[in-house]
C-alpha cells in the first residue's frame, strides 16, 4: 500500500485511528496542563509566602520535580497507584493481585504534577513583574486581599504569564508521548500499533510527527492571539 492509501480513511486506512489518537494526546495534555495550573498556582503562592515552611516546601517541590526524569514520575504514579489499589483490595478480601489504574487519569495527573513545577516559576516571575505601586495604592484605599487579587493581581499575572505558559504547554504536549508506557492509546502508542501491524513504521512515525507539528502550530497561534489580546491598549517597549 502507498502512504496515502495507508493513511487514508478507507476500509484499510489508518487515518481515523491516528486522528482519534491525536485527539487523545490533546485531551490528556490539556487535562494535565489544567491540573498543573491549579497546583502551580499554589506552589507559586508558597514560594512567595512569608512563611519559611511554605517557601521551603515550594522550593523543594520545584527542585525535585524538575530534577527527576518525567518518565520516572509517570512510573511512580502508575505503579504506586496500582500498589495502593492492590493494598486496598487486600483489606477487603481481594486476592492481592496487580490492579491497574486508569491510564488516562495517571497520565493527566503525572503531567499535571510535572507541569506544576514549571508553571509555578512562570506565575512567580509574573507576580514579581507587577508594579508595586498598584498594590500599595489598592491597599491604601482599603481594598481587601481577595478583591485586590481578583481585580489587580490575577489579570496582570495572567497577562505576563501567557508567553511562559505557552512554552509549558508545549512541554506538556511532548510529555504526553511518554504516557504510552501505561497503555494509553495516544498518538505515539497508535503509531507503534500501526507500524507493528503493517510493518511500515516510517509511514506511521512520519504521520505522528506531522500531527504533532499541526497541534503545536495551532497551539502557538492560539497563545500568540491570547497574548496580543491581553496586551491590547498597552504600549510595548
Amino acid at each position: 500500500m502507498s502512504y496515502f492509501e495507508l493513511m487514508g480513511f478507507g476500509p484499510k486506512g489508518w487515518g481515523w485511528p491516528m486522528l482519534m489518537a491525536a485527539g487523545m494526546t490533546v485531551a490528556v495534555a490539556s487535562c494535565g496542563f489544567l491540573a498543573g495550573s491549579v497546583i502551580g498556582s499554589l506552589i507559586a503562592w508558597a514560594k512567595l509566602s512569608r512563611s519559611i515552611v511554605a517557601r521551603v516546601f515550594g522550593d523543594g517541590y520545584t527542585t525535585v520535580l524538575r530534577g527527576i526524569p518525567d518518565l520516572l514520575v509517570i512510573y511512580l504514579f502508575y505503579f504506586g497507584g496500582s500498589a495502593l489499589l492492590s493494598g486496598i483490595g487486600q483489606l477487603f478480601g481481594g486476592s492481592g493481585g496487580f490492579i491497574g489504574v486508569p491510564a488516562f487519569a495517571v497520565g493527566a495527573l503525572a503531567i499535571g504534577v510535572i507541569s506544576a513545577a514549571y508553571q509555578a516559576e512562570v506565575f512567580r516571575g509574573a507576580y514579581t513583574a507587577l508594579a508595586r505601586g498598584e498594590l500599595e495604592a489598592a491597599r491604601s484605599v482599603g481594598m481587601h486581599t481577595m478583591l485586590m487579587f481578583r481585580r489587580i493581581v490575577a489579570p496582570q499575572v495572567l497577562r505576563y504569564a501567557i508567553p511562559g505558559l505557552g512554552n509549558v504547554w508545549q512541554l506538556a504536549l511532548k510529555e504526553s508521548a511518554l504516557i504510552s508506557v501505561t497503555g494509553l492509546v495516544e498518538l505515539l502508542r497508535q503509531s507503534q500499533i500501526g507500524s507493528g501491524s503493517t510493518y511500515k513504521p516510517f509511514y506511521f512515525y512520519l504521520t505522528a510527527a506531522l500531527l504533532y507539528l499541526v497541534i503545536t502550530t495551532v497551539s502557538t497561534w492560539g497563545f500568540q492571539r491570547a497574548e496580543d489580546y491581553s496586551m491590547r491598549g498597552l504600549r510595548r517597549a
